[in-house]
């Protein structure tokens, strides 16, 4: 009679909802997505957005030609959008500014005689 029983884990195993393999797939799309977003952040080197004491500009060009300066002082973020009404107007030469090889901006002042 030992061989004629049943066998229960069997019996367990069918008894599981199936729906529980996507609440694992859920996790990890989170991770994913997580993961994902702290690549991004890292390549495009935006951890100072969260660090409350740092102060950062970046400045944004469109396809349009529309330019966009986003400052960050503290906790506040402001958002510049430039026209060609603000761009236009008389001013002085402040210095150059030379493009290197490698992609960096040297600015060299004027000096004032």
């Amino acid at each position: 009679m030992k061989y004629m029983r049943k066998n229960h884990k069997l019996d367990e195993f069918h008894d599981e909802d199936p729906m529980s393999g996507v609440a694992n797939l859920f996790d990890v799309g989170l991770v994913f997505i997580v993961a994902l977003l702290m690549s991004l952040f890292s390549a495009y080197r935006l951890q100072d957005l969260f660090d409350e004491n740092s102060e950062m500009t970046i400045v944004k060009q469109k396809k349009n030609g529309q330019m966009e300066i986003i400052t960050k002082k503290g906790k506040k973020i402001e958002v510049r959008k430039m026209t060609k009404k603000q761009a236009e107007g008389k001013g002085e030469k402040l210095g150059m500014a030379y493009k290197l090889e490698d992609g960096s901006v040297i600015y060299i002042p004027t000096s004032k005689k």
